[in-house]
């Protein structure tokens, strides 16, 4: 595994973070330039598998990215799962997620929309109009249908709200990777099934300004 420092790690960064260079990695990074948190990157090449070797089963029984160790408590704690990330990181720095019930019912609603819906349905409507070995018409139809119809809900929601929970929050940093990658060339494929998208350009404009979501974004380049 590479090891790159970032953010304001030093000798000694207090949460190491395993990483690819994946909307999944990205956000993460922006949550750790987000809560100016110390940190040192691992990067894990995943086309050698190194996600496959017992050193990062150990930190991952899954095998995925991303992951991150928080050295700064008594002992280790060890998360996976990008969702479960970026609300460990939000309740240990305190920002980003709404600390009332109704907020924070909203909030960690719309990260969860994001892995279970966004992130699935975007990467396999890619895989199979661009990767798959063979052009299989019902898959590409199938996915690309549903992940045009999570933009339109993306779209319905922010023309209601400025971010997707009222205000930004882990919400806005679990999408907004999956959309810079995507959004275009859903467009272009598929105009028809996505429809206008003023209300995510704009949102997608705004968070896209913070300085660290452009931190987080220059990780590994």
């Amino acid at each position: 595994m590479t090891i790159a420092v970032a953010g304001r790690a030093g000798a000694h960064a207090m949460i190491d973070f395993y990483a690819a260079r994946s909307p999944n990695g990205r956000k993460i990074s922006i949550m750790l330039e987000e809560c100016e948190a110390a940190y040192r990157v691992h990067f894990v090449n995943l086309e050698q598998g190194e996600q496959f070797k017992p050193e990062f089963r150990r930190i991952n029984p899954n095998s995925k990215i991303p992951a991150i160790i928080d050295n700064g408590e008594d002992t280790p704690v060890t998360v996976f799962e990008s969702a479960s990330i970026l609300i460990y990181l939000a309740e240990k720095f305190d920002r980003l997620l709404p600390t009332t019930p109704v907020g924070r019912a909203e909030c960690i609603s719309w990260t969860v929309w994001q892995v279970a819906n966004v992130g699935p349905m975007f990467g396999q409507s890619h895989h199979f109009r661009s990767i798959a070995p063979e052009k299989c018409p019902y898959a590409i139809t199938r996915f690309s249908k549903e992940a045009a119809r999570l933009v339109r809900v993306m779209e319905r929601r922010l023309e209601e709200k400025a971010f997707l929970a009222g205000e930004y929050s882990i919400a806005d940093i679990a999408v907004f990777p999956w959309i810079r990658v995507a959004l275009d060339s859903m467009v272009r494929n598929t105009p028809d099934l996505v429809g206008e998208t003023p209300n995510v350009r704009r949102w997608f404009a705004e968070v896209g300004e913070r300085p660290a979501v452009q931190r987080g974004l220059a990780l590994g380049r």
